[in-house]
């Protein structure tokens, strides 16, 4: 088995970043006889890693390769640092993977939390509903949701909360009949079409559907979806969060927000059943859940 000393890759990484043995045996307070030392030592062991040349060096394939090596190696040791000490409910790494129409609304008061709590770090990554199943069974994130419930004896699976989807037209405009939708146009976002079957279908039987509808523009940032809808360029239909997370609520209004024939999804909490979630991931979801009863309550208040 490869034993590798933790000083020669020390060495070896500061040489990396630095480029220059001088500046490298300085930050390391070691002598540069030590580091091209150090760096021999590692040659011997895995072949040539860097080409010198006068002012700089370059590293070879076997260089970068051990260069991802080390990198590989202090992300492991952090993350099994942070999991020893899982008992910290407001210092260390949560990974937190969501689908994008509530990861807006959850954006700014996780960044207010983790603000309150300077220790600890919050990352947060928006993925459609595969990614967050993947990313979480792999154990690359702590926390995720989806909106399809999975099934797999490995997760850990509960409601987390409802999410309505909303006919989102300009402000002030009159959106009664089929022909309002054809007059406005729709504006399309990667699950638009979809969403929009849904909840046309429901709101307008017997209609031909959102694809006979004139497109009037299409954005895949979630966050921009409602700018040419404020902007009264068309509507558009997307997920209640989405629409609480807009910075520009004057500019929009909510269609039908009373109907009785709503289109729910449920967004579902997942997490690994073998072991416990972490003290700072159970805050995490307790701010979290008392946001969603905020928002809730805020979109019943409009």
């Amino acid at each position: 088995m490869l034993m590798l000393n933790p000083q020669w890759l020390r060495s070896f990484v500061t040489l990396a970043e630095l480029g220059n043995f001088t500046r490298t045996a300085e930050r390391l307070d070691l002598t540069q006889a030590a580091v091209s030392q150090h760096i021999q030592r590692l040659e011997e062991q895995l072949g040539p890693l860097l080409v010198r040349h006068p002012r700089q060096i370059e590293l070879t394939p076997a260089g970068r390769s051990l260069l991802d090596y080390c990198a590989e190696t202090a992300a492991a040791d952090q993350r099994l640092r942070q999991r020893l000490s899982a008992d910290e409910a407001e210092a260390g790494d949560v990974r937190l993977i969501t689908p994008g129409s509530i990861g807006l609304a959850f954006y700014p008061p996780l960044l207010e939390l983790q603000r309150a709590h300077p220790g600890l770090h919050i990352h947060h990554r928006f993925a459609p509903d595969p990614d967050v199943l993947a990313a979480v069974l792999e154990n690359r994130f702590e926390l995720g949701l989806v909106t399809l419930r999975p099934d797999d004896p490995r997760l850990t699976v509960s409601r987390f909360a409802q999410e309505p989807l909303e006919l989102v037209a300009p402000a002030g405009a009159t959106v009664r009949t089929w022909s309002d939708l054809e007059r406005l146009g729709f504006i399309d976002h990667p699950d638009g079409q979809a969403m929009a079957a849904r909840l046309l279908s429901r709101r307008f039987p017997g209609k031909p559907g959102v694809r006979s509808l004139p497109c009037h523009g299409f954005s895949n940032q979630i966050s921009l979806i409602l700018e040419p809808v404020a902007r009264g360029l068309g509507f558009s239909v997307l997920p209640r969060f989405a629409r609480l997370a807009f910075s520009r609520p004057a500019g929009i209004q909510v269609v039908d927000a009373d109907t009785k024939t709503p289109v729910v999804d449920t967004l579902w909490l997942l997490h690994r059943a073998e072991w416990p979630l972490s003290a700072r991931a159970e805050r995490v979801l307790q701010h979290m859940r008392q946001h969603v009863t905020t928002a809730a309550r805020a979109a019943k208040a409009r």
